[in-house]
C-alpha cells in the first residue's frame, strides 16, 4: 500500500513554485488586464500571495461566470487571476502523488495524453472488440460531492494544511470550520455540498481524482481491459452484448452508491462498433474516423465571424490564421480532407485602408 504524502504545504507556498505556477497560468493570456496587473509588480504580488498562504489568511475571490452553448450549454466559472496561480501551484505539487495511481486509460488533463490519444485508443479497441457501451455522467461537474472528493483526497494527502487549502478552494472562500456538510455521514435530510466550477485547473485535476475510483472499479473489479475515459465520457468494449449490458448495471450501482453520480441512461446503449462510436467530436469506426456534423457546422459559423472581424480590421491575420490552423489540425485526425478544403477555400476579404486595426 502506498504511503500518504506529508509535508507538501511548504512546497505549495514557496516563491519558486508560485513563480512557476504564474508562468503556466499566464500562457496565452498576457494581453489580459488582470494578468498584466499582476505581472506589472510580479515579485511583490507573489511575495504577498506567499505570505497569505503561509499565514492562512489567503481567501479566494469571487467567480466571473458566463455561458457557452457549443457543443452544449454550460456555465464556465472564471476565478480571479491570483486564484488561478494558487490553483496551478497546488496542482504542481499534489498532482504527481495521484498520477502514479491513475490508470493508462484515463486521458483528460494528463501529460502525454489528451483528446487525440483517446481517439487513437478508441480506434484500437474498436478493431479488437465487436461491441461498445457508450456512457456519460449526468451533469458531472455540478454533481461532484465534496465529502466524497475530500475523502478521496485524504486517502493520498496526509498534509492537513494542503487539505485546508483544498477545502478553501472547494467551498469558494468559506471558512473550512463552517463546512458542516463535508462529511460522508451527513444525515440524508441535510443538503450536501456539491459541484466543481468548470474552468478551474483544480476542477480538471479533481475530476480525475474523483473518477479514478470508477476507473479502478472497471479495470480491477469488473476486469474490463477494453476501456477508455475522457473526463465523464467513457467507453467499455467487449466480445458480447450481454457482457456490456451486465457491466452497465454494475456501473450504475457503483456510481450511485460510491460516487453519488448518475449515469445518463438514455444515452448508455450497447451497439456494434461497425455503426460508428460518437466520441470527443468524432464518429469512430474500426477503419476510419469522421468529424461529427455539428462540429463542422459550428466551425463554419465561427470561421465566417472571424473573417468578418478581419475584414473590419478588428482581428489580425496572424490571429485568424492561428484559429484556422488549430481547428484544421484537430479535424485532420479524421477523414476530413474534403470538408477542410470546402470550408477553407472561402475567400478572405482584406481590411480596407481606412479600417481600424484592433490587433486582437
Amino acid at each position: 500500500m502506498v504511503k500518504r504524502a506529508y509535508d507538501l504545504y511548504p512546497q505549495v507556498c514557496s516563491f519558486e513554485n508560485l513563480l512557476r505556477a504564474e508562468h503556466i497560468a499566464a500562457r496565452g493570456k498576457r494581453g489580459r488586464p488582470d494578468v498584466a496587473d499582476v505581472e506589472f509588480n510580479l515579485e511583490d504580488e507573489l511575495l504577498r500571495l506567499r505570505d497569505e498562504l503561509r499565514s492562512k489568511t489567503y481567501r479566494p475571490g469571487g467567480y466571473r461566470r458566463h455561458t457557452i452553448r457549443e457543443p452544449k450549454e454550460r456555465v464556465i466559472a472564471a476565478a480571479p487571476y491570483r486564484d488561478r496561480v494558487v490553483h496551478h501551484a497546488l496542482c504542481r505539487v499534489v498532482e504527481p502523488h495521484f498520477e502514479r495511481r491513475f490508470i493508462g486509460a484515463s486521458y483528460a488533463s494528463r501529460l502525454g495524453k489528451g483528446t487525440h490519444a483517446a481517439l487513437d485508443r478508441c480506434t484500437a479497441l474498436a478493431r479488437r472488440y465487436p461491441y461498445v457501451l457508450r456512457c456519460d455522467i449526468e451533469h458531472f461537474f455540478p454533481s461532484v460531492d465534496h465529502a466524497v472528493l475530500r475523502e478521496l483526497l485524504g486517502r493520498v494527502i496526509g498534509d492537513a494544511d494542503v487539505l485546508w487549502l483544498c477545502d478553501l478552494i472547494l467551498t469558494g472562500g468559506s471558512e473550512p470550520a463552517t463546512l458542516g456538510p463535508l462529511a460522508l455521514d451527513t444525515p440524508p435530510d441535510l443538503p450536501r455540498a456539491v459541484g466543481l466550477p468548470i474552468g478551474n485547473q483544480t476542477s480538471q485535476f479533481w475530476a480525475n481524482v474523483y473518477l479514478n475510483a470508477l476507473d479502478q472499479f472497471v479495470v480491477r473489479e469488473l476486469r474490463y481491459p477494453g476501456y477508455v475515459r475522457y473526463v465523464d465520457d467513457f467507453l467499455l468494449f467487449a466480445p458480447t452484448k450481454a457482457a456490456l449490458h451486465h457491466a452497465k448495471w454494475l456501473v450504475i450501482i457503483f456510481l450511485e452508491s460510491r460516487l453519488k453520480l448518475r449515469l445518463h441512461e438514455p444515452e448508455a446503449v450497447v451497439t456494434p462498433v461497425t455503426r460508428g462510436i460518437p466520441f470527443l467530436g468524432f464518429r469512430v469506426y474500426p477503419d476510419h474516423r469522421r468529424l461529427r456534423r455539428r462540429n463542422g457546422v459550428a466551425f463554419g459559423r465561427r470561421y465566417r465571424a472571424l473573417r468578418a472581424r478581419y475584414t473590419k480590421g478588428e482581428l489580425s491575420l496572424a490571429r485568424l490564421a492561428a484559429c484556422v490552423r488549430g481547428w484544421a489540425a484537430h479535424a485532420a485526425h479524421g477523414d476530413t480532407y474534403r470538408l477542410r478544403r470546402a470550408l477553407l477555400s472561402q475567400p478572405i476579404v482584406p481590411p480596407s485602408r481606412r479600417g481600424v486595426y484592433a490587433g486582437t
